[in-house]
Formats: structure tokens, C-alpha cells, sequence
């Protein structure tokens, strides 16, 4: 029996997700696959491991005491560092970095030597990021062969397929940023790039705005392009014509996000290094080339007592934490050598948060509101400020980081400085399951959903704040959370009083105005860059989005992510074209299908569904009635072949069972303890049921988990299982 599972008396305050992610991810193996640590083994293990980096510069210093530090505020689930930290610390990889920067010259020795070198980072549990600027346009002149290039996109395409070969260590999928200057002659090709659903999968793209582009587009005029190989303006568009492809391909796909070049250069520290041209995978890092930086975060929702927030702690917290990363540096084994080098020439670290929606809900404050921007800028100006006195006093110790003459930090001979950045706002997707919190800066997600186990049962679950709230003022019932679950949100149940669904606000009640607000009120203090995720309605429109961009360039944020619900649920396949007219020809029925067949009772009387694969997954559904005959017999009918049209011609499985999930007629039924609320719902679960999606929540979830089966959220920029901790992005 695995030591999870003997010793799971002593996890009391790790939630069921938590220890499921841990086991899954985390925790040390034997080679027969037996975990052979506890949660707070890999605790002490991490503990033990970063405090001995003190030795280095104190033979004397009291790394038992240090260690103990570093334990406890991992331990009572205060801080946690980025996840390689956490998987690799004492461990043969020993790999502790979760960012990492690569160059791209215009070159086909540089493009495939990047190449190489992001198989070992992914390998080792890292993301990387690029800039595929340098490279020269698509059919310029290649003069040692005489040929013409082929352009930044198709050298993206071969990165994606090595990262898809990779495995980070076993743990970690690969994930790339792909990033192009909008000044590139191959810019429009870079936009639309990830509106066929098939290509680049292992990369989030950007394209990198320049304030000259703002400049241009404010006055309605053209920019010039200009290739990178000869530094030649080689033409000129429309910023108003790009904003708008940018703007509706993103509404689209959710791709390209957008950041701004020249205000992540404004914060740039140690600008005599050079400019910054890219970032990690989810945007929040900037970051040099063959630079590196470790990331960790604070739990806000533990700084909050009796309905106050302790600052006292949050400095000491600070404190300890930039002690904690400026260790990981040093005991940071670095998969090449010029990482090694640059990551210590600057020591950039970066102490973010988690928990802040749960730190709202505590102080009773909503998310879309003014006093939520007031404290995120109170609590991050602490944290920014607290940060640069213990890295000023680590300096006066250990010595400045060795870029510091030239930084913004030299001012004279008295200055110092230990770390060349020290806060950064990073997703914290799987950490933060680990904390038992909510995810960075991101509001609820969910406040009622549907886990589902091993042994194939589904098990309610919901937020813990709001079913403690709910059950205190006597509205709490399991009729009520299922209809939360079924409507995603609380703001139209009516039984639930005004205030509460006042504070109890999820990401798809709140107008995308107030995301970008929240976000830039925490990048007004913070040295690198914010990751998250500005959501927005299904029916939003494409104005919507360049509103957005233009209000978080304005409010001053350095990037911008932006996720319409639903819009990468479908995939255009087999696409015709005839003049201006686009549809889709669904794919040929194959002679030969298997499936099964399965009865479900509903209100008009027993429905048997049968279901049908081909080699490419689902391909048709046929609904008929015990009885023959009659309307409801004819609309089965036709709700199966509407279906078998969509699933052939490449909508997702579980974009049809969204529409048809929740569907209410007047006569439901039940079967096996569970509501059916009319024939598309019946349906809808019996589908749900043969492709296991875990598809659960209407309209606000992405699909299942690849893994666990469970559902997808969008989170900081990226896809997130909140039950396994699987991630698109790392």
C-alpha cells in the first residue's frame, strides 16, 4: 500500500483534489510507479534542499532554523513555489525553473539550436518562450542557397511538433510562447495562424505591439513593416485593418493574445542587457534571452483573520519568500549552460499571489467592485515594496546581482539590490489546487460542479465559503447546488439573498471592463508582467474585444489574454469555399460503425439511445421512443440526425452536449438518483455517459481533461483541470 494512502490521517487540511494532484504529479515514485513520500515529505524534502543555499554565503548560518521557516509557510499552505521547484527540489533533475526565454536568429543553425534547446527545458519541467521577429519573411532571398525563405510560421510549426514529442519529465506537458512584432511582413499569416484548430497546439501566440502601432491606429493611419534581415521598411498596413484581424481571430480561437513590446521595455531593470523581446508561456514573464526565473506565490486567503487582513503576517510572509526564490537560484540545477550564466547575472525572481477571490469573499468584498481594486493595489504595493527591502538586505550580504551597475537600482556606491526583479502575477493553476485556493488574481470559476470518481459515480461538490455561508442562513439544500451547477452561476435564484450573490460573483458575471481594471490595479506594483484571463460572453462581439485591448494599453497593462466563452469549441474541418460564402461538408458515413444502446427513462416514456463511432470518434446518434408514433417519436428523430450532421462535419462532442444539457420540458423523470429533464437532456447524459467528458456545467466549461476526464477551465491565459491539475500550458 502506497504511503499516501497509510499516512492519509495526517493530510487533514489538503483538500481531495489537492492529494489527488499531488499523488498524480507530484510526489515521489518508486520504479514500479508506489509513491514513497507524503505531501509534507515533499514539503520538507523542497525545505530542506532551498535553505542549504545559505551555506554558501554564512558556513556559519543556522540552516536547521531556515529550513524550518521554509517548511512551515509550505506546510500550513502559505506560499508555494512554482511546480518544478516542487516536483524536482532533492531530486536527481533538480531542475527548479518554470520560465525560461530562448533566442531565435535568422538562421538555420540558431532556429534548430533553439529547437534543441527547448527539448531539454521541456524535458527538465520548464516553458519556453520565443520571438520568431528576427526571422526573415516568407519568399525573401536566401543567398547561400539561392531559394527564398519560408518564413517565421512554418520554423513555428517544426517547434510544435518537438514539443509535442517531449514529455516534461514525465509530469509536465511542453508549452511554448510563439511571439511576432507587428512591424513583421509575415504579421497577417501569424494572426490567423491558430484559427484551423489543428495547428500549433503547444503554443500560446502573441503578437507584440508597438506604441508606434497605437500611435497609428489613434490617428487611423498605416504603419510601415519592416524586414528583420535587412532592416528595410519593405511595406506598409493599416492599424486600423490588423487591429481588426487581431481582434477577430482572438474571438474566434482565443489567439493571438497581444502585449505591449515598448511598456514591457519601459519596466525593463537592467536595460544595458538589452531589449526584452519575449516571454513564457502564459505572458506574465518577461524575460532576456537565455534567462531563466523562479516563481512563487502567497496565499491571500491566509493573511485574512477575523475578517481583517493581517499585514503584519503578509511582511513577514514577503519576507521569507524572497528568501526562499533567491535560494532557488543557487541550488537550481540549470539545463544549459548560458541559462546557468544569465539567470545568475540578474537573479530576476518573481513572489506573486493566489487566493485573492477567496481574500475578497473573506473581507466581504465583491470582485467587481472599487474596494477590490483598492486592496488588490494596497496588498500588492505591500508586497512590491517589501520585496525590495529584503532583496536590498539579502544584497548587503550576499553582494548585487551582477548586472546591477547599469540597472535601475545603481544609484551610487550605497545602492543595493539582490535580484533584478522581484514580483511577477503567475498562474497558479495547479499550486493553488495544492493551496486549497482560488487561482491567482482570478475570481471563482465555478461555485457548483460535478467531480467525477474512479468507480464511475459523480459526486456534487461546491464551493466550501459559499455552502458554509448557505448553510448558516438556512438556504443550503443539494437541489439547490445542482441548479447552480445546471445554471452556472447564482445571480438569477431567486431563494438566494441579494447580498450574497453580491459577493459570491463567478469570472462569466463580470464585465470584462472590470477584469481588465483588477488586472491593471496589481501591474501598477508589480516588476514583470500579470497573467490573467479577461473573459467574456458567448455573444460578445469582435468591438468588444479591441475595447479591450485598448482599455488595458491605456490602464497601462503590458499584455492582454482575452477568452470568449465557447469559442474554441469548434473546428472547421473540410471547409468549402465558393466567393465569399464559407461552410462545412460533414464527413462521409462510413459503411461499418460500432457503439451501444442504452434506455433512459424521461417523461414522455423509456428513451433508447444508440451511439455510433468511426475511427474519429462519435459520428452519429439515433433517439427513439419505447412507443412509435406521435410528435415526440418524429422530434427524437430529428434531434438525432441534426446531431449526426454536427458531429460528422467537426463540432466537438461536448459542445453538443452543451446545447442540449439543462433542456426543460414539463414532464421530468429520474433514473438512478438523477433528474432527467426532458429527451435532448436525456440525450445529452446518455452521450456525456459514452464519451466520459465530464461535461457538467452549462456554458462556462472547455471540454474534459485528457487526463481525468473531469472538465477545463480557462485560467491565466491557459486551460486548467482543477480536479487532476492537468494543464494545457504546463
Amino acid at each position: 500500500m502506497a504511503v499516501l494512502e497509510r499516512n492519509l490521517e495526517k493530510h487533514l487540511d489538503l483538500t481531495p483534489n489537492a492529494l489527488t494532484v499531488l499523488k498524480k504529479r507530484y510526489l515521489k515514485k518508486d520504479l514500479g510507479g508506489q509513491i514513497t513520500e507524503t505531501p509534507f515529505d515533499m514539503f520538507r524534502r523542497v525545505a530542506k534542499t532551498v535553505a542549504k543555499a545559505d551555506l554558501f554565503y554564512n558556513p556559519g548560518a543556522d540552516v536547521e532554523a531556515m529550513e524550518e521557516k521554509f517548511y512551515q509557510i509550505m506546510a500550513n499552505l502559505e506560499f508555494m513555489p512554482n511546480s518544478p521547484t516542487l516536483m524536482n527540489a532533492g531530486r536527481e533533475l533538480g531542475q527548479l525553473s518554470a520560465c525560461f526565454v530562448l533566442p531565435i536568429e535568422d538562421s538555420i543553425d540558431s532556429i534548430f539550436e533553439a529547437v534543441k534547446h527547448a527539448a531539454m527545458i521541456h524535458k527538465s519541467g520548464g516553458g519556453t518562450g520565443f520571438s520568431f521577429s528576427k526571422i526573415r519573411p516568407e519568399n525573401d532571398p536566401v543567398k547561400t542557397t539561392r531559394g527564398v525563405a519560408s518564413g517565421p510560421v512554418s520554423f513555428m510549426n517544426i517547434f510544435d511538433v518537438a514539443t509535442e514529442t517531449i514529455k516534461q519529465g514525465g509530469t509536465r506537458r511542453g508549452a511554448n510562447m510563439g511571439i511576432l512584432r507587428c512591424d513583421h511582413p509575415d504579421i497577417d499569416e501569424f494572426i490567423s495562424t491558430k484559427m484551423e484548430n489543428n495547428k500549433l497546439n503547444n503554443f500560446n501566440i502573441s503578437v507584440a505591439i508597438t506604441d508606434s502601432f497605437m500611435r497609428a491606429l489613434e490617428n487611423g493611419t498605416a504603419y510601415e513593416l519592416i524586414n528583420p534581415h535587412t532592416g528595410e521598411v519593405v511595406g506598409h498596413l493599416n492599424a486600423q485593418e490588423v487591429f481588426d484581424r487581431i481582434a477577430n481571430a482572438a474571438w474566434r480561437c482565443g489567439d493571438p493574445g497581444v502585449i505591449f513590446i515598448d511598456a514591457i521595455n519601459r519596466g525593463n531593470s537592467v536595460p544595458h542587457v538589452g531589449d526584452i523581446e519575449a516571454t513564457n508561456p502564459c505572458g506574465e514573464q518577461p524575460l532576456s534571452p537565455y534567462e531563466s526565473c523562479n516563481l512563487g506565490s502567497i496565499n491571500l486567503s491566509t493573511v485574512v483573520e477575523n475578517g481583517q487582513l493581517n499585514y503584519t503576517k503578509l511582511r513577514e510572509l514577503t519576507w521569507t519568500c524572497i528568501h526562499f526564490l533567491d535560494n532557488v537560484i543557487d541550488m537550481n540545477r540549470y539545463p544549459l549552460r548560458e541559462i546557468d550564466q544569465r539567470t545568475k547575472d540578474s537573479r530576476k525572481i518573481g513572489l506573486g499571489i493566489m487566493g485573492f477571490a477567496d481574500m475578497l469573499i473573506k473581507l466581504n468584498i465583491p470582485y467587481n467592485s472599487e474596494s477590490a481594486i483598492s486592496i488588490g493595489k494596497e496588498v500588492m504595493a505591500l508586497i512590491n515594496k517589501e520585496s525590495k527591502k529584503a532583496s536590498m538586505e539579502l544584497a548587503r550580504s550576499r553582494g548585487n546581482f551582477p548586472n546591477f551597475k547599469g540597472s535601475i537600482y545603481h544609484t551610487g556606491n550605497g545602492s543595493f539590490m539582490r535580484n533584478a526583479t522581484t514580483t511577477t502575477i503567475a498562474p497558479t493553476g495547479t499550486i493553488s489546487i495544492i493551496a486549497g485556493c482560488s487561482s491567482g488574481i482570478e475570481p471563482l470559476f465555478a461555485i457548483s460542479y460535478t467531480r467525477h470518481v474512479l468507480d464511475g459515480n459523480e459526486l456534487l461538490e461546491g464551493y466550501p465559503l459559499f455552502m458554509e455561508i448557505a448553510k448558516q442562513r438556512g438556504f443550503y439544500s443539494e437541489g439547490l447546488m445542482k441548479r447552480i451547477r445546471d445554471e452556472g452561476s447564482i445571480q438569477k435564484i431567486d431563494e438566494i439573498p441579494d447580498d450574497i450573490k453580491r459577493i459570491f460573483v463567478t469570472a462569466h458575471d463580470i464585465d470584462p471592463r472590470w477584469h481588465i481594471r483588477i488586472q491593471a490595479a496589481f501591474q501598477k506594483h508589480t516588476d514583470n508582467a500579470v497573467s490573467k484571463t479577461i473573459n467574456f460572453p458567448h455573444d460578445a462581439i469582435p468591438e468588444d474585444i479591441k475595447e479591450a485591448y485598448l482599455m488595458a494599453y491605456y490602464e497601462g497593462c503590458k499584455g492582454i489574454t482575452i477568452y470568449r466563452d465557447g469559442s474554441r469549441d469548434k473546428q472547421v474541418l473540410n471547409i468549402q469555399r465558393k466567393g465569399e460564402e464559407t461552410w462545412i461538408e460533414p464527413r462521409p458515413r462510413p459503411i461499418r460503425t460500432q457503439g451501444a444502446t442504452e434506455r433512459i427513462n424521461t417523461g414522455c416514456g423509456k428513451l433508447y439511445v444508440t451511439i455510433n463511432s468511426d475511427d474519429k470518434g462519435i459520428c452519429e446518434v439515433f433517439a427513439q421512443m419505447g412507443k412509435t408514433g406521435g410528435c415526440a417519436a418524429c422530434q427524437n428523430e430529428a434531434t438525432g440526425r441534426l446531431i449526426s450532421l454536427a458531429l460528422r462535419s467537426g463540432i466537438k462532442v461536448e459542445s453538443v452536449i452543451k446545447q442540449l444539457a439543462g433542456i426543460r420540458c414539463p414532464s421530468p423523470a429520474w433514473q438512478n438518483g438523477h433528474q432527467v429533464l426532458s429527451c435532448p437532456d436525456a440525450i445529452s447524459k446518455v452521450i456525456n455517459g459514452y464519451n466520459h467528458s465530464g461535461v457538467t456545467t452549462s456554458g462556462t466549461l472547455m471540454g474534459a481533461c485528457p487526463d481525468c476526464g473531469g472538465a477545463l477551465e480557462p485560467d491565466n491565459g491557459c486551460l486548467v483541470c482543477r480536479f487532476c491539475g492537468f494543464s494545457r500550458c504546463s
